[in-house]
């Protein structure tokens, strides 16, 4: 990309990143050897989430730590420890079982980033449930879509969300409870409403999570591409054994972190690294009930000393667009490490963060099929900026040839990998890393066609070069073909983003009767369409442009 290295030296010493030595990490890692640093249910009944996350510390030193704290927009924080997590899942898990909703049924959860929400999720585990977090945010038909696809028994959700945004779609779906947090109406304690506080108050603390498959289904998270209905994501309780392994190496978590994940769990990325991973390694996690507001964020870095610090590459932009001068008013020196998630880091914010931050952001790239960090740049690494980094120990990944429409080329189920650094292709990973998704629910032909040659095909191109980082190049579905080239918008967006007057940047190919594609106007948007995980919607940018009629904007939403 034309840009120097930041070494390790930008970085603060004194903490030594859990990962020294990334060659020696990957000649030694296995997915065994990190399933053996977890727990496990008590006498060999397998592995569950849950008690990964919350049980095995409850009891234990860490019972009366903080595990989450809650700040509310009025900057009031409210803690809840380990122990107290342990109870209260444990009785949300007895309310289930007091309604009659066993192993395997789906329970639906829509809520704002409320106590609630981490209670029922972790309490749903333990019951071992398939849970979806779906973000609440939505309107009324991505929600009813989502519920209908996944066959949901159970919905939890606030009296406020259902009467705006599931009342009026309720009668086509064939849910047997609606929980409501803060039942206002009085319409909890019909046939098909519960009160979540009665029921809460009601239930008894003790729970024995049953014996659980580390490959039963645990969670569903919906993804899509940039048209059709949203697919369903299922991965298992095995998962976590990646989650943990991941925030160790890939996010730095050390015992001491408070760390803060600014994605909404209603997205993969707030699951795995909002709920899960830090709770499996005993961390405080701070969640922010407010809106992005760059003092807002820096403060709370401030306030609560977040020492890691994992959040998407616009909301870096964002802040980017404040100024140099803003993060100099707060005291951020607790913080030892940043990442960044859902869509590829410029460039330009990877060097603005070595100058207006106390550290880096180091991009990783993985998606919501993965359910994990796939590639990353490490704490111990140099960053190359505008690179999603190299394969986590335990994975791996290549460039297959690609065809003219930029997926891989596959000829009677077979693939041709990449040996030329720098030529661009298909990024493909070889199956087996625990969190990898087992199935896209009710549809077994898209997963099949996901696979190919022995590789799960990722559907990004990307490049690798001579030392075995992946850069970034597009979606393969977003790619510009002008003058028989095919050209991402990523590489485009990052040259528009050098100057110091673009905040923000989405390109987009439009049809030229001689060229194919010519990039040559631009337009100037002060307010340029996001997916709620923070990603440029290039799809309705070429709707506009097109004069085409713009579909549910839900479904180009992927977040991870």
């Amino acid at each position: 990309m034309g840009v120097a290295p930041i070494g390790k030296s930008s970085q603060k010493p004194a903490v030594a990143p859990n990962m020294a030595d990334y060659d020696e990490a990957c000649e030694h890692f296995s997915w065994e050897d990190a399933r053996r640093r977890l727990d496990g249910l008590p006498g060999g009944r397998g592995l569950n989430i849950a008690h990964e996350a919350v049980d095995r510390h409850a009891t234990g030193p860490l019972g009366h730590k903080t595990a989450l704290r809650f700040v509310d927009r009025r900057f009031t924080a409210r803690d809840i420890t380990y122990a107290e997590l342990a109870v209260l899942s444990s009785r949300f898990a007895n309310v289930l079982r007091s309604l009659d909703v066993g192993r395997d049924d789906p329970v639906f959860v829509l809520l704002g980033r409320i106590p609630a929400l981490y209670i029922v999720v972790l309490g749903a585990l333990k019951n071992n449930n398939l849970v979806c977090p779906l973000f609440a945010g939505f309107g009324p038909e991505p929600i009813r879509l989502r519920l209908a696809l996944g066959g949901a028994r159970v919905l939890v959700t606030t009296e406020t969300l259902f009467r705006h945004k599931v009342a009026a779609v309720v009668d086509s779906l064939r849910l047997d409870h609606v929980i409501l947090v803060e039942a206002e109406t009085g319409r909890a304690g019909t046939a098909h409403h519960v009160d979540f506080e009665r029921a809460m108050a009601a239930a008894s603390d003790r729970f024995e999570i049953a014996p659980t498959d580390p490959s039963s289904p645990a969670l569903l998270h919906f993804t899509s591409g940039t048209t059709g209905p949203p697919k369903g994501a299922v991965h298992v309780h095995d998962a976590v054994v990646a989650h943990h392994a991941t925030a160790a190496l890939a996010l730095d978590l050390h015992p001491d972190d408070v760390f803060w994940c600014t994605a909404d769990p209603g997205w993969v990325t707030g699951t795995s690294y909002g709920i899960i991973a830090p709770l499996t390694h005993g961390v405080t996690s701070i969640v922010d009930d407010g809106e992005f507001d760059a003092q807002r964020w820096y403060r709370i870095l401030e306030s609560h000393l977040v020492s890691v610090w994992y959040t998407a590459p616009t909301a870096v932009r964002m802040l980017m667009g404040a100024g140099h001068d803003l993060p100099r008013r707060f005291d951020l020196s607790a913080l030892r490490f940043i990442a960044s998630v859902g869509e590829p880091l410029n460039p330009e914010a990877v060097l603005w963060s070595s100058r207006s931050l106390p550290v880096p952001v180091h991009d990783t790239w993985w998606q919501t099929e993965t359910g994990a960090i796939m590639i990353a740049n490490y704490a111990a690494m140099d960053i190359r900026p505008g690179s999603m980094g190299r394969p986590f120990p335990g994975v791996e990944a290549t460039i297959l040839a690609r065809g003219p429409d930029g997926r891989a080329r596959v000829r009677e189920g077979n693939v041709t990998e990449v040996s030329t650094p720098g030529v661009a292709g298909e990024l493909a990973l070889r199956p087996g890393w625990p969190s990898m998704f087992r199935t896209y629910l009710q549809d077994p032909q898209r997963y099949a066609d996901c696979f190919a040659g022995g590789w799960y095909l990722t559907g990004d191109v990307a490049r690798q070069d001579a030392d075995g980082y992946f850069w970034f190049v597009a979606r393969a579905d977003d790619m510009i073909k002008s003058a028989g080239h095919l050209i991402g918008p990523f590489e485009v967006e990052s040259a528009l983003l050098e100057h110091p007057a673009v905040v923000e940047a989405g390109v987009i190919g439009v049809p030229d009767a001689v060229a194919g594609v010519a990039p040559r106007e631009i337009a100037f948007d002060q307010h340029l369409p996001h997916t709620t995980s923070g990603k440029v919607m290039r799809r309705l940018l070429r709707s506009r442009e097109l004069g085409i009629l713009e579909t549910d904007p839900s479904w180009g939403e992927s977040p991870g």
